[in-house]
């Protein structure tokens, strides 16, 4: 309980603090709306439609909608009673189970992952999407996963990007991915669904 108490305070704190995201208390699986509004606060807590994937749109609750740099996007198994987390997004500077945060690069998380890993090509709807199976990255203690997207950032344009491009699968260790500059652009904490698995 204090160290939930704790890391409430750090989230309501300036923007500048960052903060290690664990899976548990508010960010646990068996989470719920009303558990967000009792950490939070009740008016730091929206519920309502979001973007989704390819035009769609998704019912999620939000924490500090209005401030970027502490938001916070929950989904739900049970959309209706707004509870069992499906997801929660990882603010800008806050740092993952494993260690992942936005703004690393390739380099940085084959270090965390002990070795090279696999991501899909960029520039389509599902780009930069990274997966670690057989690194240490897989699912950790609690029964969360962590995933990533990365993006390119600024490069050169005479590098031929064919090799990164598109719905395939690269190698983290294709060294185009350092000339384009690929870094994590987001961070995403899921869970799967504990009523199906008791079905």
């Amino acid at each position: 309980m204090r160290a939930l108490v704790l890391f409430s305070l750090l989230l309501l704190a300036a923007p500048a603090l960052a903060a290690d995201i664990v899976c548990e208390g508010p960010f646990a699986g068996d989470s719920s709306e009303a558990r967000l509004i009792e950490a939070f606060g009740k008016d730091n807590v929206v519920t309502g439609d979001v973007p989704g994937p390819e035009g769609s749109t998704v019912l999620a609750t939000t924490i500090f909608p209005n401030d970027p740099a502490k938001t916070i996007e929950f989904g739900w198994w049970d959309e209706e009673k707004h509870e069992r987390v499906a997801y929660f997004t990882v603010p800008p500077g806050d740092t993952a189970p494993g260690g992942l945060k936005q703004g690393l690069t390739v380099k940085e998380v084959e270090a965390l992952n002990g070795g090279p890993f696999q991501l899909y090509g960029f520039f389509w709807d599902y780009g930069g999407a990274a997966s670690f199976e057989g690194g240490k990255l897989p699912p950790p203690e609690g029964g969360c996963s962590v995933s990533v997207r990365f993006a390119v950032g600024d490069y050169p344009a005479d590098p031929n990007v064919d090799a990164i491009s598109g719905d395939m699968q690269i190698s983290s260790s294709e060294p185009l991915l350092e000339k384009v500059d690929a870094r994590v652009d987001t961070v995403t904490v899921g869970y799967p669904d504990s009523a199906a698995a008791e079905d």
